[in-house]
């Protein structure tokens, strides 16, 4: 590894000169002057809030510096995209793994990394499972990301960034959620790109491994660079210091003598990963729990705060708890902190008061109204204590560092005023002086009577805090440490003496233990909901046949097929928007416009000249107002729900002006060669099959089709690949409209006349079928093959209630009961996935 006092001799690749960054009237960097050499590994320290990921987003793309330059490879740059980062070199991994939920971790690399460095995605997986395994990760290439626990997500991004050709890697408080000997495999392979001439940015808060890793160390502090040290000839004292700007007190405060009361008493708890735990936490004590990643700690954790079922006593304050949902524990006095801030802790579109009061509603209520004056008194008062670094409780919790969006949390359980705090990695990529500050808050809420329990990674800050500390190895607590016995060495000893022998067990059985996914998901899992629908229109057909025969005959058999393939085409479409977390209401009138367009083209003696005009005027009116969706919703920042209205009000005004009343008949031959069937099957329904298993294929293995699905799950990671969520989300409603237009041809077979009324229906129609599929109506996931049997159960109920002669009502009472059961049934599915990997 090439040492401070060599590699300062190099010209840097990355220069970031006078860099200032506002937020409205927030000043996050001001005037930031950094190098970074190759083969350097250059540690950035600052407290929660200085300006470390904030000048890490401009230096990978995701901000644009309000005043300032970025120098890449000599060349100056006001600003850069993220694929322009990514194409200079520069690799980043996020403090909170910017991955895409819905997506796999085979698709999350494909879509990070360019064609050129990794092989096809038809050939990925044997690719990413070697990727993968360079950082010890042994999750299976097919496994959605968003059903894993961050700590694996954590490697995966670690991998992801590894994988390219970088330039500069950019590593955000990588090992706050790894374990030690993960931990110990990164070190290796930072020093290993470095080595290779990589310039390494390294953002921590543990002095320990800016000591073993670090080059050079730069100190921000309130977004000025304090200076640029070599971290071997300072203290640690010197260091902390330097990055508070201030003497740091101790940071653990002094304990107590032992527990003022009764408080949390667990007898014979069994759960997911542990059995027959029984202890307890006094009133005013602290107690911790230690063991090795996947011993059962976050499980026993997680149970006591109602989010994972589990058998057995547990009493608080001498009343039994009823641990059935987290709402329950919630009632009784029990407060959670989790880990993944980002993903549970917090809501980033609400702000610091909104979120501090969440759980403490009861508090600010008078008269059964919510009393703001008193909501924001408290709010800001609790803030102050826990000196969260904003300009006021009205900020969005989405503008903060991670460390101050931690001490929301921690405010939020606090205001609560419970009886229980359940406090996972509460630390957790927070830095030296706030640590301090959250201990001391830790520590006045057991001295105020509250019972806290605290499960962490670290075993000094278990040692330094808490008043006793529980071993837990294979599900079970092995040892109680307390008093002088209470130490990182006992700890660990205790930990390694316990488990030691599971060497010899398999590592994926280790990576079950942890959460993650070691073997491939099944196909039946992933196509269940096409499964279910099928079953559905088998089960309907062959009650509607024991009362009518002829339900199954050849002329009802293309009947519904033919409906079906007009509902098809529009439902496929209307799945393209619902995936990018959108939705499109002007299907239904589009479909009336293309009817009404064909009823003055395709008339009886029209030349072939007029028939491919009605076609070319089709295409046209589709794209144009696909365009016009997409430009509202991307453009002028309409919702979907509004942009789409306003294009559904001006599509059906146009579709009347053009045919106030029924007029224009479609020539018969044209109407047979739509309708062309083969025995009972139209050659159309063949089309519309062949077009969902197009659409499934590219949406899984295309480029496009995973960005895609990538926009939906989360746009702003997915900017962070280089995806351009605008011109996708804006190319997936010209794609519904262009796919509309081929339901509206098809209606045109059914119809045969230029009736505007008749496309109304197929807005409700569409989105059912995309619903009763299963589709994530906040975006990200679907299947076209779902979609389409779900238009074909549809047609099949309404076939079903003209053959048995139900009423209009009857067929709109059979839709909703379909769709309800499909929602429960699809959550029940969802909520038992998110249970098991949690």
């Amino acid at each position: 590894m090439i040492h401070a006092n060599s590699a300062t001799l190099a010209t840097p690749y990355l220069q970031v000169r006078g860099v200032g960054m506002t937020f409205g009237p927030v000043t996050a960097l001001s005037g930031v002057d950094i190098d970074v050499v190759p083969g350097q590994v250059h540690a950035l320290l600052g407290e929660n809030g200085a300006g470390k990921s904030t000048l890490m987003s401009i230096i990978s793309g995701t901000l644009t510096p309000t005043s300032g330059s970025v120098s890449v490879g000599g060349i100056e740059r006001t600003g850069l995209t993220p694929a322009e980062a990514l194409e200079l070199g520069i690799s980043i991994v996020h403090q909170t793994p910017a991955l895409l939920p819905d997506l796999t971790v085979s698709e999350n690399m494909a879509l990070a990394i360019p064609r050129s460095l990794r092989p096809s995605v038809f050939e990925i997986g044997p690719w990413v499972t070697e990727k993968l395994a360079a950082v010890g990760c042994v999750v299976h290439p097919d496994t959605k990301c968003g059903d894993l626990p961050i700590a694996e997500r954590q490697l995966i991004e670690i991998a992801k960034a590894l994988a390219t050709e970088t330039k500069v890697l950019i590593l955000d408080e990588p090992t706050a959620p790894l374990v030690q000997d993960k931990v110990d495999l990164l070190f290796e392979r930072v020093r290993s790109v470095a080595a290779a001439g990589v310039a390494v940015v390294y953002i921590t808060h543990r002095i320990p491994e800016v000591r073993e890793l670090a080059d050079t160390m730069t100190i921000l502090r309130d977004g000025r660079v304090r200076g640029s040290y070599d971290p071997q000839t300072l203290t640690d004292d010197e260091i902390i210091t330097l990055i508070a700007g201030r003497d740091v007190d101790a940071v653990f405060p002094p304990k107590r003598q032992g527990p003022a009361g009764d408080g949390l008493v667990v007898d014979a708890l069994s759960g997911r990963d542990f059995d027959d735990i029984s202890f307890s936490v006094g009133a005013g004590e602290i107690v911790g729990l230690a063991g090795v990643a996947g011993n059962g700690q976050v499980s026993l954790l997680r149970a006591l705060a109602g989010l994972t079922p589990s058998t057995g006593s547990v009493r608080l304050g001498g009343t039994e708890l009823s641990l059935t949902s987290s709402a329950n524990a919630h009632r009784a006095g029990v407060a959670f902190m989790p880990a993944d801030r980002a993903g549970e802790g917090v809501l980033s579109e609400f702000s610091i008061r909104e979120n501090a009061a969440l759980g403490a509603f009861g508090r600010f209520l008078r008269n059964g109204i919510i009393d703001r004056g008193r909501e924001s008194r408290l709010t800001t008062e609790m803030s102050s204590a826990l000196t969260v670094k904003a300009p006021s409780v009205e900020t969005l919790v989405g503008n903060l560092s991670g460390g101050n969006q931690q001490k929301v949390v921690l405010a939020r359980a606090l205001l609560a005023q419970p009886t229980l705090i359940l406090a996972e990695e509460p630390t957790q990529g927070v830095d030296a002086g706030a640590r301090a500050e959250i201990y001391a808050q830790l520590r006045a809420a057991a001295d105020d009577g509250m019972a806290v329990v605290v499960l962490s990674s670290d075993a000094l800050e278990l040692e330094g805090l808490c008043d006793r500390v529980l071993v837990i190895s294979r599900g079970t607590i092995v040892e109680s440490l307390s008093g002088d016995d209470l130490t990182e060495r006992n700890m660990m000893s205790a930990m390694v003496s316990s488990t030691g022998h599971r060497t010899e067990k398999s590592e994926s059985d280790d990576a079950r233990g942890r959460g993650s996914v070691a073997t491939a998901p099944s196909r039946v899992a992933r196509s269940l909901p096409s499964y279910i629908l099928l079953g559905a229109v088998v089960l309907l057909a062959l009650i509607a046949t024991t009362q009518n025969v002829r339900f199954l005959g050849e002329a009802n058999i293309s009947s519904i097929l033919l409906t079906t393939t007009a509902l098809g085409f529009i439902a496929l479409g209307q799945m393209l928007v619902v995936m990018t977390g959108g939705i499109d209401l002007s299907v239904g009138p589009l479909t009336g416009l293309v009817l009404v367009i064909m009823s003055f083209f395709w008339y009886d003696g029209a030349s072939v000249t007029r028939l491919l005009g009605g076609i070319v005027i089709a295409v046209a009116a589709a794209i144009v107002v696909g365009a016009i969706n997409g430009g509202l919703i991307r453009g002028l920042k309409f919702t979907a729900v509004a942009a789409t209205l306003v294009t559904y009000i001006g599509i059906q005004g146009v579709s009347l002006l053009l045919r106030p009343e029924i007029d224009g008949y479609v020539d018969f031959t044209i109407l047979d060669v739509i309708n062309y069937s083969l025995g009972p099957v139209p050659v159309a329904s063949v089309i519309v099959v062949l077009a969902a298993v197009g659409l499934a294929v590219a949406l899984r293995y295309a480029r496009p089709g995973i960005a895609l699905r990538a926009s939906g799950s989360n746009a702003s990671i997915a900017e962070k690949f280089g995806v351009r969520t605008g011109v996708t989300v804006t190319a997936a409603y010209v794609g519904c409209s262009l796919l509309t237009m081929l339901g509206g041809i098809m209606l045109v077979g059914q119809v045969g006349v230029g009736d505007p009324n008749q496309g109304i229906t197929f807005t409700l129609a569409s989105i059912t079928a995309v619903v009763v599929a299963g589709t994530l109506l906040r975006g990200g996931s679907g299947s076209p093959i779902a979609v389409l049997l779900g238009a074909l159960l549809l047609q099949v109920i309404l076939a079903m209630a003209n053959f048995l002669r139900l009423g209009t009502a009857w067929q709109y009472w059979l839709q909703g009961g379909i769709v309800i059961i499909a929602a429960v049934l699809y959550i029940g599915l969802q909520k038992r996935q998110a249970t098991r990997h949690h």
